[in-house]
């Protein structure tokens, strides 16, 4: 049986094939997490959808207009439920990759910050299924619905909502991504303090990128959305420091 892909240590040297055979060695793992998560999320893929449509206002329901729609249907709740529960799995291949470009001593604190990714998309994953969704849809379902005979079709309900949530998990990884560059030495934390007013221009056009119209999920996205750049910029101030100090003692020893 092939081992798993071995993590190249801080400044080891490696030709550009072996590179490439890591690379597809951890996408291979990517793809076999994937593999096993889908068939556990298709087993519940009832109790997901149940979960998925008690989001609708009351008054509403949803049809179905294809013989295969309900099939696809399912297929396409399970393979999102499956990417989040292969998160983790996804988010420590890829820090594994990258890895040999931290140094030995940093690489604990990178191993926390994967951690405190799947927890933030975690939670970014409840607060749409909790927060921005049911205010969305009952805006949007009641939205002049004395014009129209209002029908939802399952698979675009369903697919809209799954990847809302989905995107919603990715956009809280901000920290995490803020925190990176600053450690790579791309941003500093006093370029995130001068340049509020471009970081929040930014945030917002992210917002309105995200699977969504109307304007009641986008102010409730952009909230969190700010203060998780203020967090960002908190903790890269505190990182930055200690890293810098630790910097200027392995210097003078």
């Amino acid at each position: 049986m092939r081992r798993l892909p071995r993590r190249l240590s801080y400044g080891e040297e490696a030709t550009l094939v072996e590179h490439l055979e890591e690379l597809r060695s951890r996408l291979l793992v990517c793809i076999l997490a994937l593999a096993v998560a889908f068939p556990v999320t298709y087993i519940f893929h009832e109790q997901l959808i149940e979960a998925l449509t008690r989001l609708l206002p009351d008054d509403r329901e949803l049809v179905t207009l294809g013989v295969a729609e309900p099939f696809t249907t399912a297929l396409k709740v399970s393979f999102y439920a499956s990417l989040a529960l292969a998160f983790p799995v996804l988010v420590w291949q890829a820090w594994s990759f990258f890895a040999p470009a931290v140094q030995e001593r940093n690489q604990r604190v990178v191993a926390r910050l994967v951690a405190l990714a799947t927890l933030l998309f975690a939670g970014g994953m409840a607060f749409a299924y909790f927060v921005i969704l049911p205010r969305a849809l009952d805006f949007l379902t009641n939205y002049d619905d004395n014009l129209y005979d209002v029908q939802i079709r399952a698979s675009y309900f369903l697919s809209f909502v799954a990847l809302m949530i989905f995107a919603t998990g990715l956009v809280f990884q901000l920290p995490i991504f803020v925190i990176g560059l600053v450690r790579l030495g791309v941003l500093t934390s006093a370029q995130l303090r001068s340049n509020r007013r471009i970081g929040y221009v930014a945030l917002l056009a992210a917002a309105i990128l995200l699977p969504t119209v109307d304007p009641v999920s986008l102010a409730l996205e952009v909230i969190p959305l700010f203060a998780l750049f203020e967090l960002s910029i908190w903790l890269s101030v505190v990182l930055e420091r200690r890293w810098q100090a630790a910097d200027t003692r392995l210097a003078t020893e």
